[in-house]
């Protein structure tokens, strides 16, 4: 079986990384557009029209028009950018948040990419929610920290120009980041997180921190429990590992680079059961499972090919 692919904004940070993992697998025919062609609205509809799965990774105005122009084919589509993430009638391509999402994702015409942060957000906080160990009224803050080439192309040039801006910095000030509403509504929240992040010089890598008092969560709630609530969430994940309470409590610290390069995502429970304090933790790489990564793990499912297939392990 071979599905013909069109990767719509292949030339961008994430669009790059998608070509990588794809183009060398025999079970895709990847279709791109050159320089002379990539805005050409007529040449764009062609591969469009063509393909059996686009991936889009475009600003989300122009996610929305190739979602319109191509409504009356039967072409699936990945949408990378910000665009359709609390959008009725997509499928929100995280498969494994819910026990049912690869079933869905499977037969799915319309899915939606997570965020970067919302995946890390989403892994710790989405099985405690789900389990009753978290109620959805909880007002939480979440704390992360991005490798550069989540800012794009853009960015990249800022930090690699040779004088990059700073070491670290914080931004999204304002508290109203676009990936909020997303964490909310994919979480079952009744009320949006306080989301703090930040950027770090260093190219790629992420890590997504949520810390709780155990007084927080339901009463008597110990901390064995919720690492037994994220563990039984993923419980034979090929791609997210929960770090047993032994082995995280060996760290002395933990990187943003700790699974850069890969398509992975590892899950710890840091905790003080003599204070009550819980630090829960996500690494991935921004670009790996919090992008091109998991467009490729969608790409498989909704195709009906290894889950894994062709992704950074």
């Amino acid at each position: 079986m071979t599905v013909k692919v069109f990767v719509d904004g292949g030339a961008g940070t994430t669009g790059i990384e998608i070509v990588d993992r794809l183009s060398q697998r025999g079970d895709v025919a990847l279709t791109l557009l050159s320089d002379a062609h990539r805005k050409d609205s007529a040449a764009r509809a062609d591969a469009l029209a063509a393909a059996d799965i686009a991936i889009l990774c475009l600003p989300d105005d122009a996610a929305r028009e190739a979602v319109a122009l191509a409504a009356d084919w039967p072409t699936r589509f990945i949408d990378a950018s910000t665009a359709h993430r609390t959008a009725t009638g997509w499928t929100y391509g995280f498969a494994e948040i819910e026990p049912d999402r690869r079933a869905e994702l499977a037969e799915a015409r319309t899915v939606s990419n997570p965020g970067c942060y919302p995946t890390g957000f989403l892994a710790l906080v989405r099985p405690l929610v789900r389990a009753g160990l978290l109620a959805a009224t909880t007002p939480l803050v979440t704390h992360a920290t991005s490798g550069y080439s989540g800012g794009g192309k853009a960015m990249v040039a800022e930090y690699e120009n040779g004088t990059p801006p700073t070491a670290f910095r914080g931004y999204g000030l304002s508290l109203e980041h676009k990936h909020v509403p997303e964490m909310q509504r994919h979480a079952g929240l009744a009320v949006p997180p306080i989301f703090a992040p930040a950027v770090a010089n260093t190219y790629r890598g992420m890590l997504v921190e949520v810390p709780l008092h155990l007084s927080q969560l339901s009463g008597g709630t110990t901390v064995a429990q919720v690492h037994a609530a994220l563990a039984d969430a993923y419980a034979g994940s090929p791609l997210v590992e929960v770090v047993s309470l032994a082995d995280s409590a060996a760290l002395s610290a933990l990187t943003v680079e700790d699974v850069a390069g890969t398509d992975r995502l590892k899950l710890y429970v840091f905790a003080n059961p003599r204070t009550g304090h819980l630090r829960l933790a996500a690494t991935l790489d921004n670009l790996g499972k919090g992008a091109s990564g998991a467009a490729v793990q969608n790409l498989n499912l909704m195709a009906g090919l290894p889950e894994t297939e062709g992704l950074r392990l």
